[in-house]
């Protein structure tokens, strides 16, 4: 825990506690803010103390966060706006304990250190993003941008209860504006322009079509030049694509409610993502000094963001959603609730694996991939003193490496006995059972218990030409698991809350590709049994609020992906029998006193893992290692003790805010948030010669708004230090977050 950053971030957290020490304790507590807005707020005056509540709809009720046995952060559109948020590369500047790492055609989602750290297909994710309540595609065509958002609901540790499909780190939900039956037409337009020739604009409008029906169109554009300067061999032009962006996506949602016991909502997503390519440099260039810890300078050493390449680069996503949820509820106020989903995407990647204008490595692929969900629920009134809720989920999920051979690693590209390709299908499947029922031993005290059964499937039907070597594989491997969460939680007094619970969460396990080894054997299911126990608490009549918690994680089968022991050069994925730990402490407040707000949250983390042998993929080695037993060698490494991947020590945020009024109704709002990710490990290996170690992130945003009437001017920064930092490792290259970003823009809302 040797990092600057555990000082900052506890230096932040101290201002909040003792702000809410030297606050006047007093009032009901209601101070709590809503993170549903039904409508635009960006115009509105703020919210009353009073008025504040937030609720989480992640548990399928709406409930008070304040008093739920939940570890969660919740952001409002406008909230999101104001920090710079604007695709899922920026949360995790906004809210503690979350880490992603974009290497280009997908992204590592992780939450306490647990969540996707594998390039793959074939890896389940331990986080799980949701869009209007349904799972969308496990690690791919994640840079659907942030517009016309309602909230995000952040929940931290294992959802293997109700949170429709099973985790082992978390779940995040975007919910974007529902129509508003009755509201009249409003909406609003925002259009913007920056550095880089950054343009963009969005906007929604609420449309009454009758007294039980309405509509909302949502529209978002955005153009970008590149961030990098490319060259070709020599030094000459890249004729190719820099990394051009261009994103066009636009949203229908139609709300009916027949009567006041029915309503059918439906939304349908369309988005073409062209990020035009994700260029990549060595790790080696980056070293200012080789080898590393001498004197002798690095001839290759560049910036980030100076790249050589020989090779045309592409990327582009392109995909539909479709969600139906209709709910219905009866005389004695039980709700039956249906959500369904259709969603169907195309990524498209082309890569200079190689990173430089001399080599010819390369990387293509195209890659369909259809997904169908299905949940039904019946919930039971929330105002009994015991309360039940049952349900059944489904997911269909398809991989379609398109044919002929469109999944292509080629040196030089063309060459049949030096490419690796592959073409065929990944079914998988999941479907579970669940149920919770919650009883309240006295007023303030409620024991909640819920389960629920999962039974997963995964099936390969691929071929693969490996060096000139055609390869079968047909293979299906399956996993079952229940899941429960137990929790009790007290409201001590109107203002404090505590609680605790234990937990299980469920990862299915997978199947490897061959690499001309026969048929490698499946890997398991990881499972996860997490302990936590929090303090929620409301100060000074509402006007502070603080949570804090501390939670314990026991891993089994932790999957990991290492060198295939008689063949390093390829990769494998395996489990690590020996137990695996991750535990940590959180903390978050927020302040809001008159004009003032500011909020601030801290994430603490440990994580070890367990006794594991393994070879680096990277170096060659002939000696045997048996991923249990050894022996350990010089190439043969017991990597008992290594911290998980992409999970930082710490990670911290703060963000400021004060409304100035002008007079007139005009209001003038400087804004100010800064978010701290510390040093954290690309590989298990932990080798900062082949430069697994990813250093701390540290980004300031900034804000000065001007508001007149519905109108409202933003002057905006993000990463305004400026820092060069990479956001991921993958094939040995570096790829870049990103830079500085300056602008403005204009708000109308109607």
């Amino acid at each position: 825990m040797n990092d600057r950053g555990v000082w900052l971030g506890v230096s932040a957290l101290a201002i909040a506690w003792a702000g809410a020490a030297s606050a006047q304790p007093g009032g009901s507590g209601a101070a709590e803010r809503s993170a549903d807005f039904g409508q635009d707020e960006s115009a509105a005056a703020p919210a009353a103390v009073e008025d504040d509540e937030i609720i989480v709809t992640a548990q399928r009720r709406a409930e008070n966060l304040m008093t739920t046995a939940i570890s969660a952060s919740v952001l409002s559109g406008s909230q999101l706006e104001n920090k710079g948020v604007v695709n899922v590369d920026a949360l995790q500047f906004a809210m503690p304990s979350l880490v992603v790492n974009n290497f280009g055609q997908g992204n590592d989602f992780n939450v306490r250190g647990i969540g996707k750290a594998e390039h793959n297909t074939q890896t389940t994710t331990g986080v799980i993003t949701y869009r209007d309540g349904v799972p969308t595609f496990p690690g791919y065509v994640q840079g659907e941008p942030y517009y016309d958002i309602a909230n995000i609901q952040v929940l931290r540790g294992p959802q293997g209860t109700i949170v429709g499909q099973n985790a082992t780190g978390g779940a995040v939900f975007v919910n974007t504006n529902d129509p508003i039956i009755g509201g009249g037409v409003h909406g609003y337009v925002n259009v913007s322009y920056g550095n880089y020739n950054d343009a963009g604009a969005q906007g929604a409008v609420n449309l009454p079509i009758s007294d039980t029906l309405a509509a909302r169109v949502s529209v978002y554009g955005q153009r970008r030049d590149s961030f990098y300067d490319i060259t070709g061999p020599g030094g000459a032009a890249y004729p190719y694509n820099k990394g051009k962006l261009g994103i066009a996506a636009g949203r229908l949602s139609l709300l009916w409610k027949p009567t006041d016991r029915l309503s059918i909502l439906s939304k349908t997503d369309l988005g073409y993502l062209d990020f035009g390519a994700y260029p990549a440099s060595p790790f080696s260039n980056q070293f200012k000094f080789l080898p590393v810890g001498s004197a002798t300078p690095n001839p290759n050493y560049r910036d980030l963001f100076d790249i050589t390449a020989n090779t045309p680069q592409a990327a582009r996503d392109k995909f539909i959603r479709s969600v139906l949820k209709i709910e219905y509820e009866t005389a004695g106020r039980l709700k039956l609730r249906s959500v369904s989903s259709y969603q169907k995407a195309n990524t498209m990647y082309r890569a200079d694996l190689d990173g430089t204008a001399t080599g010819n490595n390369t990387f293509f692929d195209s890659v369909d991939e259809r997904q169908i969900t299905q949940e039904f629920n019946l919930i039971s009134p929330d105002d009994q003193r015991f309360t039940w809720l049952a349900g059944a989920f489904g997911l269909w999920n398809k991989y379609f490496f398109l044919e002929p051979y469109q999944f292509i690693i080629g040196t030089p590209p063309g060459n049949p006995l030096t490419e690796y390709a592959l073409q065929g299908t990944n079914p998988t499947r999941s479907l579970a059972a669940f149920g919770q029922i919650g009883f309240a031993i006295t007023p303030s005290l409620k024991l909640d218990i819920g389960g629920r059964y999962t039974a997963s499937r995964s099936t390969n039907h691929v071929d693969v030409l490996q060096f000139g070597v055609p390869i079968r594989d047909d293979q299906t491997t399956k996993s079952d698991d229940f899941s429960y969460k137990v929790s009790l939680g007290w409201r001590a007094t109107a203002d404090h809350y505590l609680y605790g619970f234990v937990a299980t969460g469920f990862r299915p396990g997978g199947l490897n590709v061959p690499v001309g080894l026969g048929l490698p054997d499946p890997f398991k299911p990881e499972k996860v049994t997490s302990y936590e126990a929090g303090w929620k608490a409301n100060w000074a009549g509402g006007h502070v609020r603080t949570t804090i918690n501390g939670f314990y994680n026991d891993y089994k089968n932790f999957q990991v992906i290492i060198g295939y022991p008689t063949f390093p050069t390829f990769g494998i994925e395996l489990n690590v029998e020996d137990k695996t730990r991750i535990y940590g402490f959180e903390a978050e407040a927020e302040f809001r006193f008159g004009g003032l707000t500011l909020d601030a949250g801290v994430n603490l983390l440990h994580s070890d893992l367990g006794s594991f042998f393994a070879t680096d993929p990277r170096g060659p080695s002939v000696l045997p290692c048996n991923p249990q037993t050894g022996p350990e060698s010089i190439t043969c490494i017991d990597l008992e003790g290594r911290r998980q991947t992409y999970a930082p020590n710490v990670t911290f945020n703060i963000g400021a805010e004060y409304v100035i009024a002008l007079g007139n109704g005009d209001r003038l709002t400087p804004r100010a948030n800064f978010g701290h990710i510390g040093n954290q490990w690309a590989t298990l290996f932990e080798n900062p010669a082949r430069g697994d170690r990813l250093e701390a992130r540290n980004i300031l945003n900034a804000q000065l708004a001007w508001q007149h009437g519905t109108w409202t001017v933003t002057a905006y920064g993000t990463n305004l230090t400026n820092q060069h930092y990479p956001a991921s490792l993958n094939s040995g290259l570096y790829f870049a977050g990103a830079p500085r970003q300056y602008g403005v823009k204009l708000l109308k809302t109607f």
